[in-house]
């Protein structure tokens, strides 16, 4: 059985890696409010500023059990370099570990197996532009064909290649990929996906024939969502709202 092994590191760690730490446990709890969980599986890695290491959960952990302190931190290939008693599930940083090393603004990598995006990647046509949420991702979308579990180093390539410079990857019959230069801006862009599939899902099993949203809009959607934001993303906009809700939730991720 797995221990679930209390430790606080609020003393132990850089100012810089402390304030990764919290918003991460944030994200994670967040994450499972949303109902976005897979009991113990999946993955959200976040890499600690001006640094070549990583925070990932300790596998085992659920989501609604992470906090800033059982965060276990790594390097790109997935070494433990914590002094503690927390591991991870290596075949779980692959897909995570193939993205920290060819996107340098990609600080944040979160991979969820919603039903939604499950059911829309699996679709042959996958996202169609049919709400404003679906046209937020599909000006950064691409997609990975399924190759079984991802535990092959060779399939590394494939994902990269894949996503390219797009901060939203549909994983055929498997799940999502968002990322972003912070916390905020992957969490966001998860929201936006899983919402869009959502709707996709709804309209369908309506029976009643869906207004296609025409691709100059489409185009155009990043555009306009700069200029609503002042220049920042929706998840630097958000993201204090939702820090906010993780603390009101249960303020003992933050320990």
């Amino acid at each position: 059985m797995f221990d679930l092994i209390e430790r606080n590191l609020i003393d132990k760690v850089s100012a810089t890696e402390w304030q990764s730490r919290l918003e991460l446990a944030a994200c994670y709890r967040l994450v499972a409010d949303m109902g976005w969980d897979d009991l113990i599986y999946t993955h959200i890695s976040l890499k600690i500023p001006d640094t070549e290491h990583f925070l990932i959960n300790a596998f085992g952990v659920a989501f609604d059990e992470v906090t800033a302190s059982n965060l276990v931190k790594i390097d790109i290939d997935g070494k433990v370099l914590d002094s503690g008693e927390f591991e991870i599930n290596p075949a779980g940083f692959t897909i995570h570990s193939a993205i920290h090393a060819v996107r340098n603004d990609a600080a944040c990598v979160m991979h969820l197996h919603t039903n939604s995006t499950i059911a829309v990647a699996s679709q042959q046509q996958g996202l169609l532009p049919l709400s404003q949420y679906a046209m937020f991702s599909m000006a950064s979308l691409s997609y990975h064909d399924y190759e079984g579990l991802a535990v092959n180093p060779d399939e590394k390539k494939r994902l990269q290649q894949n996503l390219a410079n797009n901060n939203h990857l549909l994983l055929r019959n498997h799940g999502a990929l968002t990322l972003g230069e912070t916390v905020g801006d992957a969490f966001m862009r998860m929201y936006d996906i899983n919402r869009a599939c959502e709707i996709q899902l709804m309209l369908q099993a309506s029976g009643q024939a869906s207004i296609l949203v025409e691709q100059p809009i489409i185009d155009n959607i990043f555009k306009q969502a700069k200029v609503v934001h002042t220049g920042q993303t929706g998840g630097q906009k958000s993201w204090p709202a939702m820090m906010r809700k993780a603390y009101r939730l249960d303020p003992g991720f933050a320990k």
